[in-house]
């Protein structure tokens, strides 16, 4: 039995239920919190630290970072039995999934910044940052998150149990080990 499935399994009902019928759905979720912890750390230390002036490039830094964590992640735990594609073409799909993520991500905190004019000084240090976390990190991610199941379900990872029906040679062969 994995650890997921251990501690899935000391989970009272109706939600052990509800939690192995979408296993995929709840990887998918750790992985996306995960990545979301790396995001938000690199994301306001860049900002504080080396980009105080570009809030903007540090989120997407940030980002970028927190996609290529996630592409790992997800490709060999989350959808790890889902394929269908060669692993250039998966990769390749699953960056533009992101690239596009990365926009959607980014276009709350743009918006705050320079529509809203939610910066000093036009408003207080405090409400700047708390504009930048609830648009950047809370806006942004929950869009771009939907963005992403969507897409990697359909275009990156689209065919269920793949990868456990496949012998292992043509794994290799196709790329896939």
């Amino acid at each position: 039995m994995s650890l997921a499935e251990t501690v899935v399994s000391r989970f009272p009902e109706p939600i052990r239920s509800i939690a192995l019928k979408h296993r995929e759905l709840v990887k998918f979720a750790l992985v996306g919190g995960t990545c979301f912890v790396i995001d938000t750390v690199l994301f306001f230390g860049i900002k504080i630290v080396v980009l105080p002036n570009n809030p903007v490039t540090a989120k997407i830094i940030a980002t970028l970072v927190a996609t290529i964590v996630s592409y790992v992640l997800n490709r060999e735990w989350s959808f790890r039995t889902r394929g269908g594609r060669e692993r250039h073409h998966e990769a390749a799909l699953f960056f533009l999934v992101n690239g596009i993520g990365i926009v959607l991500n980014s276009a709350p905190l743009y918006i705050a910044r320079y529509a809203f004019h939610l910066q000093e000084p036009h408003v207080s240090r405090l409400t700047e940052e708390i504009s930048d976390f609830l648009s950047a990190q809370i806006i942004g991610t929950l869009i771009a998150m939907a963005f992403r199941w969507y897409g990697y379900k359909n275009w990156v990872f689209p065919e269920e149990n793949f990868r456990n029906a496949r012998p292992i040679e043509e794994e290799k062969e196709l790329g896939h080990s």
